[in-house]
């Protein structure tokens, strides 16, 4: 038996192994006062990426974007290291031809053309260099005809500096006009609430935009962050479960000129479909909202977010509204944009409201069966009604009464809904109604004798012939060739 010892966040967890194998336990809870959070309230991921081995080379090969995304020190480092290098690397170069053609000897000679006047020294060449780079061309210094090597060299230098200058400009352009900056001014409320809101019980939080200017195509989206375990023992330390916030009906479209309510409807299909007060004091979980929408001035993307841990968001709490009209506008005041009110909201779970409210109603049930049950004799009797119209005149005459079947389905039908009936009066109308020799039973007695004795009268005045053919069941057996395929005909 060896034990493994790992830690996620502040949680740890000891996962013991041995040799058949064994599934992994559930995480211990971690203390209230040392929650991890996943995502700060700023919207910073707490997530470090380690043990990278050979793989951090990948971050050379999109070279652009990993100086975009370093910090700016290191970004005005690198800026000004990279200019300092390549100037002092092209003034050696000017340097090193004056001193091979002897120039630096030379230099003071009227009667001798160097290959660039007025350099005698390495600081010369630097400055000459600088001119050329800057484009200053203060005319002292200049490239003569009699260096070849010097033309090409200034060639060399012209394009070099043009991308070094698009490169590092570029970055540094594109690291100032991030979206980043734009989510300062993109607020959400420091707590969520639950509380009822149309009838449900609704998770809300408010989100505002500081700037006059708009969040074109603004959208947002929940992240419910939990740990669980799978039936086959995996453990899921940042399970990653959605939250409806109108997607289904296009409210998470927002239209982010004044501070909005965002509303998660706690329903059947929602993950905190368990949730109430008395278990919201051991549960642990996170929200994360990201929040994106496209620059209104720059037209770039830009996506703000935050989180909400379990002990940011109040039971049964409101948000206070901040939307006043004044004189031909709407004002809003931002210092009522995190507070919160209480209000009354029952402390169960929506699953446990709904089984209360099965246990408050049992006759739903009941109900539910006795229309079922009416359905199938109207059913039964419209099928009836079918085959007796299809039947020959005198075999409907011979029954004697057209309307039999009819009504003494109808007659049970009625039984059967009193018996309903009955199991829904008191024990003791129950024990009443259920004493032998009752009225009811007699008239169900009666009915059946009294539909019985005519069709019996009526098969005794029939002809001996026709009595055997009615005793036999099945009429068509016996019956000629030619009158059973004319009663087959009249029947199909």
């Amino acid at each position: 038996m060896s034990a493994l010892r790992r830690k996620l966040g502040d949680e740890y967890q000891v996962v013991s192994t041995s040799a058949s194998g064994g599934g992994l336990p559930p995480p211990r809870a971690a203390p209230r006062g040392k929650r991890q959070r996943f995502v700060d309230k700023n919207g910073r991921c707490n997530v470090q990426h380690g043990n990278l081995g050979g793989e951090s080379s990948r971050y050379l090969s999109d070279l652009f974007t990993t100086l975009v995304d370093l910090k700016w020190r290191w970004n005005l480092f690198i800026f000004i290291l990279t200019y300092t290098v390549a100037w002092l690397f092209m003034a050696s170069m000017w340097w090193v031809i004056a001193y091979m053609r002897g120039d630096l000897n030379k230099a003071h000679d009227d009667s001798y053309t160097p290959c660039v006047a007025n350099v005698y020294n390495f600081p010369s060449a630097f400055l000459f260099f600088i001119e050329t780079e800057a484009t200053i061309g203060y005319g002292y210094r200049y490239i003569t005809d009699k260096c070849p090597e010097g033309i090409i060299l200034f060639l060399f230098q012209s394009i070099l500096g043009s991308i070094v200058d698009a490169f590092l400009i570029g970055c540094m352009f594109i690291k100032m006009s991030q979206p980043k900056k734009r989510a300062e001014t993109l607020m959400f409320s420091e707590h969520a609430a639950i509380s009822m809101r149309d009838g449900k019980l609704t998770l809300m939080f408010r989100v505002g935009n500081l700037r006059n200017s708009h969040m074109v195509s603004a959208q947002i989206r929940c992240k419910l962050l939990k740990s669980r375990q799978t039936p086959e023992g995996e453990f899921l330390p940042l399970d990653q479960l959605e939250l409806d916030v109108g997607f289904s009906t296009g409210a998470d479209q927002l239209f982010l000129v004044s501070p909005l309510t965002i509303c998660h409807v706690i329903d059947a299909k929602s993950p905190f479909y368990d949730l109430s007060q008395r278990s919201m004091q051991t549960e642990q979980f996170e929200i994360v909202v990201i929040l994106e929408g496209i620059v209104e001035t720059t037209g770039m993307t830009c996506q703000a977010r935050t989180s909400y841990t379990e002990d940011e968001v109040l039971w049964g709490h409101r948000f206070f509204p901040v939307i006043s009209l004044e004189e031909g506008f709407f004002k809003v005041d931002y210092s009522q944009f995190h507070a919160t009110f209480e209000v009354p909201t029952p402390p169960y779970s929506v699953k446990e409201q709904e089984e209360m409210l099965l246990m408050s109603s049992p006759l739903i049930a009941p109900a539910v069966s006795n229309s079922k049950e009416r359905n199938n004799s109207v059913e039964c009797l419209d099928g009836l009604d079918e085959v007796g119209t299809k039947l020959p005149s005198k075999l409907q005459k011979i029954t004697g009464r057209e309307d039999f079947p009819k009504k003494l389905l109808r007659m049970s039908s009625t039984t059967s809904e009193k018996a309903y009936s009955m199991g829904d009066l008191p024990m003791k109308l129950q024990r009443i109604s259920s004493v032998p020799g009752n009225s009811e039973e007699k008239l169900v007695s009666k009915t059946t004798k009294m539909m019985s004795d005519p069709i019996s009268q009526s098969v005794a005045d029939l002809p001996p012939k026709l009595q055997k053919l009615s005793g036999g069941g099945r009429m068509e057996g016996n019956l000629p060739p030619k009158l059973r395929k004319m009663n087959s005909d009249r029947f199909t």
